[in-house]
């Protein structure tokens, strides 16, 4: 089994810690989270523009620097992309936000 393969057994980025089967879908397209509160999970950016994915995400947590706030994470643009499903890019932590106002 290949690496990127290998890496779908982690948890996917918004299920349940409870959940009998928190692990990816195949035939969807993850980003892996590197480093800082959600180091290891993956994220599920099946859909996503390049230019969306160029821009990384925020993301909801409660265990960064602001409980309830974000984590930031985006892509290290000069490294290659798989192009197909499974695990094709790393996002890599850049620190954390607070809450938006309007939530």
């Amino acid at each position: 089994m290949n690496r990127r393969w290998e890496l779908l057994r982690r948890r996917a980025y918004g299920t349940d810690h409870a959940s009998p089967n928190p692990g990816p879908l195949r035939w969807r397209t993850y980003a892996a989270l590197v480093g800082g509160p959600m180091d290891g999970l993956l994220l599920d950016i099946t859909g996503w523009t390049k230019d969306e994915i160029d821009t990384g995400a925020a993301l909801s947590t409660a265990l960064g620097q602001f409980p309830g706030g974000r984590a930031l994470y985006a892509p290290d643009l000069d490294e290659p992309r798989a192009p197909d499903s499974g695990v094709t890019c790393c996002f890599y932590y850049s620190g954390d936000m607070p809450r938006p106002v309007d939530e």
